[in-house]
């Protein structure tokens, strides 16, 4: 009997049943074996690309605003002494000068504490990745799951259901709940139509922004002076156009002409080019886009970690054979939930299936080949001969409940 592979996404064409869905693994080697632990353990280090590096910018980013905060009062401290020399009250002038640095000292102690918080998040980080290994990583896999899931909720607005997962399962400092709630500070405001917070986030961050050629804060500027004038302060709109709009002239002109055109446009306008302008969804355009920024200077993905694994994973088991009716149980795409979820995403990109043991789990090739009960169910031969040893040469069909003999057993070829 000869059996051929089967195209990936084709179903068997003759009554025997063949163990080849596109989900099994295409590893010969067993997924119990340390080996193959540590293959699939090192692959999956590949994605923890955001677990590390968040903290990290976080960290880069406090230290960054100390040296700010110290250049500027050194500076300002320097040039006073050189004031109070020639001043009438040097020493009053002295005294105020030591407060300034005693204020110093304070900020600098906070900021120290922040960057020892951020150094030791990310120490745990390498900690935890590094604790993996195949005798734990069922453990392990389960951690790196709640993080997903406190990602997920973060990224969603559900911030307190996070800190009572992150807690719950002691990994607060695995996820970046800290990081976020910055993040909700700009979005609630946002959402309450200002934009002063967002502002200020720009400037904090305004040297990376530039470096990424953002538009978000000229964006933020625009609406500022679409909200002027909607409320008809014609003046004040044109005096704040002046002071903050004219300077991205050079590289905006045209967002720009168009923003000014509604001084004679209104808000009241029903001409479609103008009238957009005004609509509130304008401020939900302006949350999305800072979310997208946040993601881009803290080095997250801009899907949150779920969508990303199960897209993966899906795209990875989807094939044309997942949607026939034979589809067997053991696939989670037979679900019809999941086929939903799968159904926007590409088909695997397997030329052949594989076989792979119902009971071992093992891929069948000519090293372990398959063999055929006469009730059409196929097992490698691996497994059947421990089974016939255990039985005293009788087969036991695990799906079935049929026995039979083992030389009642038809070896089956794979060319």
């Amino acid at each position: 009997m000869e059996m051929e592979t089967i195209p990936n996404g084709s179903s068997p064409s003759s009554t025997t049943t063949t163990t080849t869905p596109s989900f099994t693994p295409t590893t010969a080697t067993s997924p119990n074996t340390p080996s193959s632990k540590l293959n699939r353990l090192s692959e999956s280090m590949k994605l923890e690309h955001q677990f590390l590096r968040v903290p990290f910018e976080h960290y880069k980013k406090s230290i960054r605003a100390n040296h700010r905060i110290t250049e500027k009062e050194i500076t300002a401290v320097i040039n006073g002494v050189n004031d109070a020399v020639d001043s009438d009250d040097p020493v009053n002038q002295l005294n105020s000068l030591v407060s300034r640095l005693q204020g110093l000292k304070r900020k600098l102690e906070e900021g120290s504490r922040t960057e020892n918080l951020q150094a030791h998040r990310c120490r745990a980080r390498l900690d935890h990745l590094e604790s993996a290994d195949p005798e734990n990583l069922s453990d392990w896999n389960n951690i790196r799951l709640k993080r997903i899931l406190v990602d997920y909720m973060l990224r969603m607005s559900y911030y307190d259901t996070a800190v009572k997962l992150a807690e719950s399962s002691n990994i607060q400092d695995l996820v970046d709940i800290d990081v976020f709630h910055e993040a909700k500070k700009v979005i609630d405001a946002l959402q309450n139509k200002e934009v002063t917070p967002a502002l200020a986030w720009c400037a904090d961050n305004k040297s990376r922004l530039k470096k990424s050629k953002s538009k978000f804060e000229f964006q933020l500027r625009l609406q500022e002076f679409i909200e002027l004038v909607r409320a008809e302060n014609m003046m004040r709109a044109i005096t704040y156009a002046r002071k903050y709009l004219a300077p991205w002239g050079s590289t905006h002109m045209k967002e720009l002409q168009r923003v000014l055109a509604t001084l004679a446009f209104k808000s009241n306008t029903e001409c479609t080019t103008y009238k957009a302008l005004f609509e509130p969804k304008q401020w939900e355009y302006l949350i999305d886009q800072f979310k997208q920024e946040f993601c881009k200077l803290y080095g997250m993905t801009l899907e949150p970690l779920l969508n990303i694994y199960l897209q993966a994973g899906l795209s990875a088991l989807k094939t044309p054979f997942c949607y026939e009716d034979d589809c067997t149980k053991e696939d989670p795409l037979s679900q019809e939930s999941f086929r939903k979820l799968a159904s926007p995403l590409p088909y695997s990109k397997q030329h052949h299936s594989k076989l792979v043991c119902y009971i071992t789990k093992e891929l069948m090739d000519t090293e372990n080949p398959p063999l055929v009960l006469p009730n059409g169910h196929v097992y490698s031969t691996k497994a059947l001969e421990e089974m016939s040893k255990r039985n005293d040469g009788r087969i036991i069909c695990p799906r079935t409940g049929d026995t039979c003999n083992y030389t009642e057993l038809v070896k089956a070829y794979i060319s």
